[in-house]
C-alpha cells in the first residue's frame, strides 16, 4: 500500500508553524483529555490536536474496516493491534482530509471542525498505550564501551558477548509516565563506607539517558518467533524516552541480577508515537557490524533511522542548556534485530509493549547520552549557562529530549519529552 501521506509536496489547510515537528507527513498517535474531560485517540498536525473519535463518529473514515469504538479508547492498543494495513488506511486518509486542495467536507463544516479540533492549551495527553511489558536495550556501542571503560577499565570495555546479542534487561512498565510527569528523588540503599554497612537515603547521582522506545503490535503467540526480515510488520512507532537512573542504588544492587530500583522509580515517554512509516525517508546505514552476526540476526538493506536527538537541562527558573547532541543511527543494534532476538526464544509479544534503545551516545564526547558519561562519572562537571555545576542531576532540574529528522524537504520529529526531579520525600 502506497505511503500517500508521506508526500513532501502536501500542505495542510490547518496553520502548521515554520520547523514544526508535526507537519502533515508526520500524522502520529496518541490519547488525551478534551476540554470536555472526554479521553480520545487523536492526532496533531502544527499546533492543532484532532480528535480521532469525534471524526470517525461524524463518518470521516468511512470504508475503512474499523470497530465503531476504536478511537473511543482510553490507550491505542487495540488500534495497533489491528495491523499496519490498517494504520496506512488511517494515515492515508487523515493526510486526504486535512490536506489542501483535496476533501474540503470538514474544512467547511464549522459545527463539525468545533468537535473536531482542539488546540493544545484545551488539552491534556496521556500515556498512549498501556505497557504490558517494558524491555530496556543496551545496544549503543559507543555507550556500552564508555560505561565499561569507566567501571572495568577500556582492556575489558565490552564483555565477550555484547558483540554476539542484542543485550536487555525486563524493566518495570508500571512506572512509565508521560512527558511532564514530575519524578521524585529516590531513596536506596548505596554502597557501604569502610564500616561494610550500606548507606541508605536519596539517590545523590539521579542521571538522564537519552533513548528511544519502539511500540509493538501483537506478534506472534507463544513458542513462535519473528524473523529479522518481518520485524519492522510489527513495529507501530517511535516515541523518546528516557530512562531514567540513580546511578549510586544500581551501582549497589546490579551485581548478580542486572537493574531494579535504581531504575524501577520512572522512565518518561514523548506522548505522540511517530509511526514508523512516517520515518521511511530517513532510512540510513547502521555502523559495520563485526564480528558477523549469526544467521538469525543478519539483516539486508538499511534498517536505522537518521534520527536527531538532543538532550537539555533546564535549572528552575532558568534557561535550557544543552548538554547533548546524539543520533539515533548510531546504534549498533537495529530495531529489527532486536525484536528478532526478544523472539528467538519463542517470548510472545503483545500490542502496546515498549522496547528501549539503550542509552545512545555518538562517537564524540558531546554526544554521550548520559551524565555519567558527560561527566566522566562525575569527574568533570559540565558547567550551565548560569555558572552553576552539574555532575549529575539536581533536585528541580528539569530534563528535556527532543527529537527530529530533516531533510530539504520535511521536518519530522517527536515533539518533548521532559521531567522535573524533585525533592525525596521524607522517610
Amino acid at each position: 500500500m502506497p505511503l500517500q501521506a508521506n508526500d513532501p509536496s502536501h500542505t495542510s489547510w490547518l496553520e502548521v508553524p515554520e520547523n514544526s515537528d508535526f507537519p502533515i507527513q508526520n500524522i502520529p498517535f496518541g490519547v488525551f483529555l478534551t476540554r470536555d474531560d472526554v479521553i480520545t485517540i487523536g492526532t496533531r498536525i502544527g499546533d492543532t490536536a484532532i480528535d480521532l473519535g469525534a471524526l470517525h463518529q461524524l463518518g470521516y473514515f468511512k470504508g475503512i474496516d474499523l470497530t465503531d469504538d476504536i478511537f473511543l479508547q482510553d490507550t491505542l492498543n487495540d488500534f495497533i493491534a489491528d495491523g499496519r494495513k490498517t494504520w496506512r488506511l488511517v494515515r492515508n486518509r487523515i493526510s486526504e482530509i486535512f490536506r489542501e486542495g483535496s476533501h474540503t467536507e470538514l474544512r467547511d463544516n464549522e459545527k463539525h471542525r468545533e468537535q473536531v479540533l482542539f488546540s493544545l492549551d484545551e488539552i491534556e495527553m496521556q500515556l498512549p498505550v498501556d505497557v504490558g511489558d517494558y524491555t530496556d536495550f543496551y545496544a549503543s556501542k559507543e555507550h556500552a564501551t564508555n560505561v565499561g571503560t569507566l567501571f572495568r577499565g577500556p582492556e575489558n570495555a565490552l564483555m565477550p558477548n555484547w558483540l554476539r546479542i542484542p543485550i536487555g534487561y525486563h524493566g518495570r512498565s508500571s512506572s512509565i509516565i508521560p512527558s511532564g510527569t514530575p519524578i521524585k528523588r529516590p531513596i536506596g540503599q548505596q554502597k557501604p563506607g569502610d564500616d561494610g554497612v550500606p548507606g541508605f537515603g536519596p539517590s545523590k547521582l539521579v542521571d538522564f539517558e537519552l533513548e528511544m522506545a519502539f511500540i509493538t503490535t501483537a506478534a506472534n503467540d507463544l513458542g513462535k518467533r519473528i524473523s529479522v526480515e518481518d520485524a519492522e510488520e510489527y513495529i507501530f512507532g517511535l516515541v523518546l524516552f528516557n530512562d531514567w537512573s540513580a546511578r549510586d542504588i544500581q551501582a549497589w544492587e546490579y551485581v548478580p541480577l542486572g537493574p531494579f530500583l535504581g531504575k524501577s522509580f520512572a522512565s518518561t515517554i514523548s506522548p505522540w508515537i511517530v509511526t514508523l512509516d512516517a520515518l521511511e525517508g530517513f532510512r540510513t546505514d547502521g555502523p559495520n557490524q563485526d564480528p558477523e552476526p549469526l544467521p538469525y540476526l543478519k539483516q539486508d538493506g538499511k534498517k536505522n533511522f537518521d534520527i536527531h536527538l538532543q538532550a537539555v537541562i533546564q535549572p528552575e527558573g532558568g534557561e535550557e542548556n544543552v548538554v547533548a547532541n546524539s543520533n539515533f543511527k548510531y546504534m549498533y543494534w537495529s530495531m529489527s534485530q532486536q525484536l528478532a532476538h526478544h523472539t528467538i526464544n519463542g517470548c510472545n509479544v503483545r500490542s502496546g509493549d515498549m522496547m528501549g534503545s539503550g542509552t545512545i551516545s555518538g562517537p564524540t564526547k558531546d554526544s554521550y547520552g548520559s551524565m555519567l558519561e558527560l561527566t566522566w562519572k562525575g569527574q568533570n562537571p559540565l558547567k550551565l549557562n548560569d555558572g552553576s555545576e552539574r555532575k549529575f542531576i539536581n533536585d528541580n532540574d528539569t530534563v528535556i529530549l527532543r527529537g527530529f529528522c530533516e531533510n530539504d524537504k520535511v521536518r519530522i520529529g517527536f515533539g518533548d519529552c521532559s521531567g522535573k526531579i524533585l525533592p525525596a520525600d521524607p522517610f
